[in-house]
C-alpha cells in the first residue's frame, strides 16, 4: 500500500486519482470510475466528486493507497 498525502481535510476521489498518478487526466479518472474499477474502503465507489478524506482507502486495478495527512 502506497501513502499519498493531503494538505487539506478532504479531497474528491477524481482529483485523489490524479495525484496519485492513476489517471492522467479528469476524463480517464472519470472513465475509472464510472466503470466500478475504484474501490474506497473496500466499496466500489461511481461518486467522482466523493470525498474522500484521511485514514480512506482507495484500490484500483489491484494498487492500493491510503490517504495520510502531512506528518505522516
Amino acid at each position: 500500500m502506497k501513502n499519498i498525502s493531503i494538505h487539506t481535510p478532504f479531497i474528491r476521489l477524481d482529483a485523489f486519482l490524479k495525484l496519485a498518478g492513476i489517471a492522467q487526466t479528469g476524463g480517464h479518472a472519470k472513465i475509472l470510475i464510472l466503470e466500478e474499477e475504484v474501490l474506497v474502503n473496500d466499496a466500489v465507489c461511481t461518486m467522482r466528486g466523493k470525498k474522500c478524506v484521511i485514514g480512506d482507502n482507495i484500490t484500483v486495478n489491484g494498487q492500493s493507497f491510503s490517504i495520510v495527512g502531512d506528518n505522516a
